[in-house]
């Protein structure tokens, strides 16, 4: 399988782990444990690092510029003023963990995982690429659709001080913004076994943050370098989910699987096609192109979904409450507190009106 380019934002920690029949192998048990007490025992002071004289200047500036977002994450954002994003961690890799997604291959339902305390998630969480790879191979043996992506941040959903890495430090000031912003939305709220709401209640705070981050401390040209990429992330996401919908009227047609499968290589090809139309639209811009190049199933479509199917609702949550950030985690807590099938009639009900 290909390298992914860095889709998920978050790898949540989840120490004991438990297969889709009961509790994991002492093997995944033990490497969560591992990998989650090597990556805390690498954390330093952001304080310490920035008066050191040897640490690097260009190192010095991010770590100086996460302090003023941790700052405006809790003055602007209403988000958790605790210990998580005052240490930095270098793991010495470009991600810090690798999520494998499976879906049936007729189904765009991710599998799920279930763990104690954090309930269950849509996708498993590896240290190590090469574990990942053989438990995703184990699920294609199965004939599911399975995808691994790789991500740039991890989340205790603040039990512990969580770092910033050298994953993230050095991406764009507003993408370091989001990363943060995005995080500490976990620490706010998180309800268990609903991927999707969590993922997208975060994304809808990361963005709406980079928004009032650049407004108050972006110059021009990254104010016009954020609203390029948010384009294009846009153009992608609705690209994706259009696929999506597509397939999922399908699987739910009175069609023969044979047809369903035969109907479901069409579409996956015409989404490629329809990708190249966006790419020269963009004048060229390859930043996808690794996405697009895998072998692509429905776990790719659901891992997207999971991170943006319900962003709109939870933009129409904070536009009905006069974009007041308090009052919008009140509302999205209150809505996490709701039976599963209330929740979700509720975000369909705030997506519809926002149009």
């Amino acid at each position: 399988m290909p390298p992914l380019p860095r889709i998920a934002r978050t790898a949540l920690l989840l120490l004991a782990g438990a297969t889709l029949a009961g509790c994991a192998s002492a093997g995944y048990y033990a490497q969560s444990i591992q990998g989650h007490l090597a990556l805390m025992g690498a954390r330093e002071d952001v304080g310490r690092l920035i008066r050191d004289e040897d640490t690097p200047d260009a190192l010095r500036s991010r770590l100086i510029l996460a302090e003023e977002i941790r700052t405006f994450a809790i003055e602007a954002l209403a988000l958790p003023d605790n210990g998580s994003y005052r240490t930095y961690a270098d793991i010495g890799r470009e991600v810090v963990t690798w999520n494998v997604v499976a879906t049936p291959p007729l189904s765009l339902d991710p599998v799920a995982w279930c763990f104690p305390v954090f309930g269950c998630v849509a996708y498993r969480g590896y240290f190590a690429e090469e574990d990942a790879i053989a438990f995703a191979r184990t699920l294609v043996a199965e004939g599911l659709d399975v995808t691994i992506g790789g991500s740039i941040a991890y989340s205790t959903l603040g039990w512990f001080r969580d770092p910033l890495l050298n994953t993230m430090i050095f991406d764009p000031d507003y993408a370091l913004a989001g990363t943060i912003f995005h995080e500490l939305a976990h620490q706010r709220l998180y309800v268990n076994d609903d991927s999707m709401f969590n993922e997208s209640y975060a994304v809808a705070v990361e963005r709406e943050g980079m928004r009032r981050w650049l407004a108050a401390h972006g110059t021009p040209e990254l104010v016009a370098a954020y609203r390029a990429s948010e384009q294009r992330r846009e153009d992608f996401v609705t690209l994706v989910l259009g696929a999506r919908d597509r397939l999922d009227a399908l699987y739910a047609s009175d069609r023969s699987d044979a047809e369903k499968l035969r109907r479901k290589a069409a579409i996956f090809d015409q989404l490629r096609a329809d990708y190249r139309v966006l790419r020269a639209a963009w004048g060229g811009y390859a930043g996808y192109d690794r996405w697009f190049a895998q072998d692509l199933n429905n776990a790719n479509l659901a891992s997207i979904a999971t991170y943006n199917a319900t962003v709109p609702a939870f933009d129409a949550l904070l536009a009905s409450v006069g974009g007041d950030m308090a009052a919008f985690h009140a509302a999205a807590e209150a809505l996490g507190r709701l039976p599963r099938a209330e929740r979700d009639a509720a975000l369909a009900r705030l997506a519809e009106g926002a149009g």
